[in-house]
């Protein structure tokens, strides 16, 4: 699939001091500021787009910031629903980077009171990103252009298609013919996008959905998993993705998952099915290798001049 970008992620952050409390307590009362980035931030995604075209520019960012909108209210919304007080999505413009954007925050001002409120939390973002999700792939394949290899120039850059990504094309348009692939519509960019951060948000990794998630569900034996899985993360970005460096560095830092006030709570059998389909959609979801940039670390280090 052609098309560039560098990958962004959302993530929800929990306040937990009593000074940080009444700090968000102050912030989440200036409704002005929430809009005032969401507005921002529908300006820089319009702009970063304008390579599309000012329709095609529309599309992208109606359809990222649906997307990330969303996921940040799924969320809010499951918080505010066991009487956890949350601020509204703080989205962060970012028109540098040709996403436009480096996603949202979502502070949430107590601790979590138990297991089961962690999971609904943490999985009610991804799920709900993902009903938006997977109809703009779908729409955004069909309104695509299905080119030969040969036509296009030495600019374009082949992005990695996850386990899902490729089976909606396939839904949407049928198998390609040899020597051919598919310029992707500014919805289907989106979509693909939109993918790539649930996948990164579903790493069982830390205070990441996927750490939330895992952590309920496992509670201490989850901490191997993240350990697991970090490792497998900075393999990747060693030997095949250096794009995931900073990740990988972010990751290392928020590690460790704090505890609920009541870890002995366990999640009943329709918490544990949901949450096994959700590390399912992460696997489904996730592309190692989002883009071509020349491989990993080791690679780039050696290309360096006196190596």
């Amino acid at each position: 699939m052609k098309r560039i970008q560098f990958p962004v992620f959302t993530k929800s952050e929990r306040v937990e001091s009593e000074a940080e409390v009444a700090y968000s307590t102050v912030k989440k009362k200036k409704v002005w500021l929430h809009l005032l980035l969401f507005g921002l931030t529908i300006l820089s995604t319009y702009i970063v787009g304008l390579g599309d075209g000012p329709v095609g520019a529309l599309w992208y960012s109606l359809g990222i910031m649906t997307i990330l909108l969303t996921h940040e209210m799924g969320h809010y919304f499951m918080a505010k629903k066991h009487g956890i007080s949350a601020t509204l999505p703080y989205f962060i413009p970012f028109p540098l980077s040709i996403f436009g954007t480096m996603g949202a925050i979502i502070k949430m001002e107590r601790h979590v009171p138990n297991r089961r409120v962690l999971f609904d939390v943490g999985v009610a973002g991804p799920l709900a990103g993902t009903v938006i999700i997977i109809p703009a792939i779908f729409i955004g394949i069909k309104l695509s252009r299905v080119v030969e290899l040969a036509s296009l120039g030495e600019g374009s850059i082949t992005l990695g298609d996850s386990l899902l990504f490729s089976f909606l094309a396939r839904l949407s348009i049928g198998p390609l013919p040899s020597g051919q692939d598919i310029v992707l519509h500014p919805l289907a960019f989106a979509g693909w996008v939109g993918l790539l951060v649930t996948a990164i948000n579903l790493l069982p990794i830390g205070q990441l959905d996927g750490g939330h998630i895992v952590y309920a569900l496992f509670l201490k034996r989850s901490r191997i998993i993240s350990t697991l899985f970090h490792w497998i993360f900075l393999f990747i970005c060693l030997f095949y993705f250096f794009g995931w460096f900073l990740l990988v560095l972010l990751l290392a830092i928020i590690r460790k998952h704090p505890p609920t006030l009541n870890d002995a709570l366990p999640l009943d059998r329709k918490r544990k099915i949901i949450g096994i389909l959700t590390l399912i959609l992460f696997f489904l979801a996730f592309t190692p290798v989002p883009f071509d940039l020349g491989g990993g670390l080791l690679s780039l280090f050696s290309e360096l001049p006196g190596s």
